[in-house]
């Protein structure tokens, strides 16, 4: 069963998916639906700093409260 969706584009969105369609051959369902798939994607892939932190979070108990703030702490790290 197909689903049908009716979706407002300003002028330059409009002109954005007529170059894509004349640069790429795709028909425009076809760039909408990579569009939604390309998001998609990226979603999936969104990983919370809780999630990467993993069994790390509430471990230490002790520590200096000022590790990202006192830019002696920070030397070596980062640019």
């Amino acid at each position: 069963m197909k689903d049908y969706i009716h979706a407002r584009l300003g002028q330059e969105d409009r002109a954005v998916l007529q170059a894509l369609k004349q640069s790429t051959g795709r028909t425009e369902s076809e760039l909408v639906r990579r569009g939604i798939q390309l998001i998609a994607d990226e979603e999936g892939r969104r990983t919370s700093a809780l999630a990467l932190a993993g069994r790390s979070v509430c471990r230490f108990k002790r520590g200096p409260r000022d590790l990202s703030t006192n830019r002696k702490r920070l030397e070596g790290f980062g640019a």
